[in-house]
Parts: structure tokens; sequence; C-alpha cells
């Protein structure tokens, strides 16, 4: 009897050992001493991205700038992103997407959706803000080290950092 019971203590306790990822946040902001006006006029399109992002190589989207266009983003380094918009809204300077189809080689992420703001800086200019949600590439117990929770932070939090730091450079000219 006493085999029995933990026998059966241990099948209930196996699903709680056995969990999946937990969602990472990556957060960046960067300042730009524009206002919110021009700063959305040069990174306010969904297919707009290669125009200032170095690490983006080319857009190739469809649907404008309504919720449900998709976009295809060829990175520099080889690999493309295919994205679908989720939200659009010109009048509060922002925009939300999605991952639409995992390329484990272009980025080590199963899933994201990121939104990209810009708003009035205390003092002047503007802030702008890139973050968002993600998993891990691969999304088992035992991930290799290039597809764990580290690996997809530090590509996705890079990706947001050099492509704020780009928009800088674009507006600036510094």
């Amino acid at each position: 009897m006493r085999t029995s019971l933990s026998l059966i203590a241990l099948l209930f306790a196996a699903p709680a050992l056995a969990h999946g990822p937990t969602p990472i946040k990556v957060d960046e902001t960067i300042l730009i001493a524009a206002d919110p006006k021009t700063v959305w006029a040069v990174a306010g399109k969904f297919d707009g991205l290669a125009a200032w992002h170095p690490d983006v190589q080319a857009v190739k989207a469809t649907g404008g700038d309504a919720a449900g266009a998709e976009r295809d983003v060829t990175l520099k380094k080889g690999g493309a992103l295919k994205e679908g918009l989720d939200e659009y809204d010109a009048a509060a300077h922002k925009l939300s997407w999605r991952m639409s189809d995992p390329n484990l080689e272009a980025m080590p992420v199963s899933s994201y959706s990121l939104t990209f703001t810009i708003e009035p800086a205390a003092g002047g200019g503007s802030q702008v803000k890139w973050y968002g949600r993600l998993y891990r590439g691969d999304t088992s117990n035992e991930p290799p080290e290039n597809l764990n929770d580290d690996a997809a932070r530090a590509a996705i939090a890079l990706y947001l950092h050099n492509g704020l730091e780009g928009l800088k450079k674009k507006i600036e000219g510094k």
C-alpha cells in the first residue's frame, strides 16, 4: 500500500516538475533629440525598418500599416524574420507586431511580440521604447546553450538596441 501511495504522489508531482519555459521580457529605451512627430516620420511605417535599422538588409511587406499586415525582414547576418502587425496607432506613435513563423537560424527565439512607442521626453526630444515578450528557441526543459533563455534574451536585446541606435543616428546624424 505504501508503495502505491508513493507512486501516486510521484505521478501527481511529475507535471509540476516538468515545466516549460517562462516568457522573457526585453525593454530598450533611447532618447532622441527630435520631437515625436519627426521620429515617427522616420520610424512609423511597418515596411520602413530597413531605412534605419543597421542589422536589416531589406523588408518586403504587404498590407500597409493596417492590423494584419505582414512583412519579411531580411537580416544582414543572414536569415529572415516573418512578422505580422497587430496594432498601428499613428496618433499615439505606437506599433505592435509578433513573429509569425520562427527561424532559429535568424533569431534564437520560438516566438515574440514587440511594441515600439515614441513619447515626448522630459526636457524635450523623444523617448523611444522598444519592448516585448519572447520565448527561447528551444522550449524543451533542457535547451542547448544556443537556444536557451540567455541566448534568446541577448539576441533580441541586441537587435532592439542596435535598431534604436540606428534610428538615433539616422535622425540626429551623429
